[in-house]
């Protein structure tokens, strides 16, 4: 699979996220060597109050300052206290940021007949990755991936959805979940997870190029994150609405490919899998 099939998916799992899927029934099934986590200094939970949440609003766009028309912030939508839902609405920005980010690039190098020059899938039959871009735009290129890689790429990041929201390997990493006073956006170590065979690279700066940058460069870097983040998300869906509605972003008009299919199923009938048909069938697609 190449970013041709990622990226897309990536944008599409996004809009679904499988979050707070991680149990102990998981980790129960685990030898007990594997169970004993290690001595880690934990952070102390920081948990943020609406008027952080006001300050930081400030810092990242102080012409619009803060800015809830849906009070989302005193809502308190698990019942877990107002500081536990400001914990989950900072992770979920910050988490489809990134992914909107990764998804507007890929987005831009999918339509631009970008693409690895090697076999997608083996065999006689191999599929190339120039069979993928020549099915048009980047969501028909998501429609054209063999059944075999969809599942894959689901089963990955539903993967790292598990690991990054289990509070054992949370405190491997010496960190809490962010709806316990964690620090948002904190993606744990793979290689302090306690995995059974070695692991070279994190997800989060495998290279470690930031993790002797000072705190003020890390804080002004997390801003910029979101800002961009934040952006990211409007571009993104600028292109899928443009695409699915020509002329609908008038400054896109002519430049997106039109798509036909659906953008929010992430199977088609093609794929022949159980309940896919009938999913398909719903007013809602």
């Amino acid at each position: 699979m190449g970013p041709c099939a990622i990226t897309t998916l990536i944008s599409t799992v996004a809009l679904s996220k499988m979050l707070s899927l991680a149990s102990a029934s998981t980790l129960s099934l685990a030898p007990a060597a594997l169970m004993r986590a290690p001595a880690v200094r934990t952070a102390a939970p920081v948990m943020e109050s609406k008027a952080e949440l006001e300050s930081l609003a400030g810092k990242l766009n102080p012409v619009i300052g803060y800015w809830d028309p849906l009070n989302l912030a005193d809502y308190d939508q698990w019942s877990q206290g107002q500081e536990a839902a400001i914990g989950f609405l900072r992770h979920a920005e910050i988490k489809h940021g990134r992914v909107a980010m990764a998804a507007f690039v890929g987005y831009i190098v999918q339509s631009n007949g970008i693409c690895w020059p090697w076999a997608l899938t083996g065999g006689p039959n191999g599929v190339m990755h120039s069979d993928i871009l020549a099915a048009g735009g980047p969501a028909d290129q998501w429609d054209a991936l063999p059944t075999a890689s969809k599942l894959q790429i689901l089963l990955f990041v539903g993967g790292l959805e598990l690991w990054s929201e289990n509070s054992y390997v949370l405190g491997l990493s010496g960190e809490k979940h962010y709806m316990r006073g964690g620090k948002p956006g904190f993606f744990p170590s793979i290689k302090k997870g306690g995995i059974p065979h070695p692991v070279p690279f994190d997800l989060f700066d495998p290279f470690g190029l930031s993790k002797n940058a000072s705190p003020e460069k890390k804080a002004k870097g997390l801003l910029a994150e979101i800002n961009n983040g934040r952006l990211a998300m409007l571009g993104i869906m600028a292109f899928v609405s443009e695409s699915k509605v020509p002329g609908s972003v008038p400054a896109l008009a002519g430049k997106i490919a039109p798509y036909s299919g659906e953008v929010m199923a992430p199977f088609a009938a093609s794929d022949n899998l159980p309940f896919v048909a009938d999913m398909l069938k719903s007013p809602l697609f």
